[in-house]
């Protein structure tokens, strides 16, 4: 036997493209800019910065903290166009940066705590687990379903609500325009948790009334309390799964990718049971679309997939869960925002 000169390896004809070298590195460096963001999120930086641009040491001096430690964090999220250092060594505002202000209308404040609280941080770390299994981590890491969870941990709960609340703002008045409700009849918030969403199709449609529809926890703080809407609504506690209030149009919002296929079926044959005739489901979400162009609805979905068990689903998807609760895909409407508007409409047969 010749000696071993030298070790048994494979050596590629070319080197990697240091662009993708750089791509995949960032990647992987994800978790340090969401654990930045966080961090900025809970100083307040972007509202300590309202009036124009501070020095760290300015900012460390607000905030209670080590102020070379406070500009390495800026210079990150600067990086990545959350604020901008000037020439003179202070932080200011950029337009996303602005978004983090608590003080403005559509504020992300609440969805970042929220998207990067451990919640879902931690079952996000046993992917692998759960992309062998095809389980969710939620309950291995905390030993009981999401849902369950917040109803034993109050401070989730509110972190919660009040992140889906942000979440789901900025899309409220945009699904309201986009979509043409009719001049009378009933819209059926279902799921539909302080009631953004219906406050702004109440207001655009005067001519119609509403319930919003959720768990009690959830309803505790509706923003429908306005005199234009005095008597025009009223708040339902119940659970989904048995029955929905009776409605003309049913609009579930960031409702199914919550739950599996079965719950999914589940939930739409309420809505089919108490859908008026000629009524229509709509589901408001980030729905996917083909192909590998990045988009908000497949980060979601291993979101979903780590924390739930559910899915953002693709138009071709929902109408096949439409079909077993006995209803039928009409149209897919887009949205200036990220989501889509996926309408259905009872079938003949009754279910």
């Amino acid at each position: 036997m010749e000696p071993a000169t030298s070790r048994d390896v494979t050596t590629p004809a070319t080197a990697p493209d240091a662009s993708a070298v750089l791509r995949l590195m960032e990647e992987a460096f994800g978790f340090l800019h969401s654990a930045a963001l966080r961090t900025a999120a809970r100083l307040r930086l972007a509202d300590r910065l309202a009036d124009g641009p501070r020095t760290p040491a300015e900012l460390a001096e607000a905030t209670g903290t080590d102020g070379t430690a406070l500009r390495r964090l800026l210079r990150l999220l600067a990086s990545r166009g959350v604020f901008e250092e000037d020439g003179t060594g202070a932080f200011g505002l950029t337009p996303a940066a602005s978004v983090l202000r608590t003080d403005i209308p559509g504020s992300l404040h609440a969805t970042v705590l929220l998207l990067t609280d451990d919640m879902f941080l931690r079952p996000a770390a046993d992917l692998a687990e759960t992309v062998r299994t095809g389980e969710s981590a939620f309950p291995r890491v905390f030993g009981t379903p999401f849902f369950q969870h917040l109803e034993t941990d109050s401070a989730a709960r509110e972190v919660f609500d009040a992140g889906m609340a942000a979440f789901s703002g900025p899309l409220d008045d945009v699904v309201a325009a986009a979509y043409p409700f009719p001049d009378r009849g009933t819209v059926v918030d279902v799921g539909g948790g302080r009631g953004g969403l219906l406050r702004s199709v109440l207001l655009r449609h005067p001519g119609l009334s509403g319930v919003l529809f959720d768990q009690a926890p959830a309803l505790r703080e509706p923003l429908l309390d306005l005199a234009e809407l005095t008597g025009r609504w009223r708040a339902e506690p119940g659970d989904f799964f048995a029955a929905v209030p009776k409605g003309d149009i049913h609009v579930l919002k960031h409702v199914l990718p919550d739950w599996s296929d079965d719950d999914c079926v589940r939930i739409l044959r309420s809505c089919r049971r108490s859908l008026a005739p000629g009524g229509r489901v709509l589901i408001v979400d980030a729905a996917p679309p083909a192909g590998n162009a990045p988009h908000p609805g497949k980060d979601l979905d291993i979101l979903m997939l780590t924390a739930l068990g559910g899915s953002t689903r693709t138009p071709t998807e929902l109408a096949t869960l439409f079909t077993q609760a006995g209803l039928r895909h009409v149209r897919t409407l887009p949205t200036p925002g990220f989501a889509s508007i996926v309408e259905a409409e009872a079938e003949a047969a009754t279910v």
